[in-house]
């Protein structure tokens, strides 16, 4: 019996063969390349990704309504995962901001996404960035996590440049597994992070 297979179907299959690519080289071939660099004879103690919390913050979240859906629909096209708003968890009389009121969108990429999103923030996004010349090495937490900061949600593809009615930043955290800072180094620059270059960061 003859299976057909829908125009759609071979294009999701495509798609999410795509989406793979990263993290089958990591498997295959990264992973080599760390074990030997970092020493580590045990595979199951190499430093991985773990997850990334893309984060956009929302001024005037609480009273905004409308650009707070707009943020919530944009973060969703740039990640391909639904955006949950976040709130303020204590009170602020200085921003009048009361607790529990709006004050961002976030969302939290684990496995085939995460590795999909990290691969197309690498070789896309950043190199659309005007003057880019690297992302900075200073930027680790000292547990091997690394925070990136972007100051407009415009640069990636998804988004039409023409929609955008105000200049919004946002924040990514790169969450790994690695114990130290020059192993969270390593692992992220191994997976093609376009770090500025030693002698140009001294």
């Amino acid at each position: 019996m003859i299976k057909y297979v829908s125009a759609r179907s071979v294009k999701q299959n495509s798609k999410e063969n795509i989406m793979n690519q990263l993290q089958d080289r990591y498997i295959k071939e990264i992973s080599k390349k760390l074990q030997t660099d970092l020493k580590i004879n045990n595979v199951m103690a190499l430093p991985k990704l773990k997850k990334i919390v893309v984060n956009i913050g929302v001024k005037d979240a609480a009273t905004d309504k409308k650009n707070l859906e707009r943020m919530t629909v944009a973060l969703a096209q740039i990640t391909g995962q639904k955006a949950k708003v976040t709130r303020a968890k204590k009170a602020i009389a200085g921003f009048k901001l009361r607790q529990n009121d709006a004050i961002g969108v976030v969302v939290t990429l684990r496995g085939k996404r995460m590795y999909s999103f990290f691969d197309k923030l690498v070789t896309i996004v950043l190199p659309r960035i005007k003057d880019f010349r690297g992302v900075r090495r200073t930027n680790f937490d000292g547990r091997g996590n690394y925070t990136l900061g972007l100051y407009e949600y415009s640069v990636f593809p998804e988004i039409d440049p023409g929609s955008v009615e105000r200049l919004q930043g946002m924040e990514i955290i790169i969450v790994t597994s690695a114990q130290n800072n020059p192993d969270g180094l390593a692992l992220i620059e191994s997976l093609g992070m376009p770090f500025v270059k030693e002698d140009q960061s001294k």
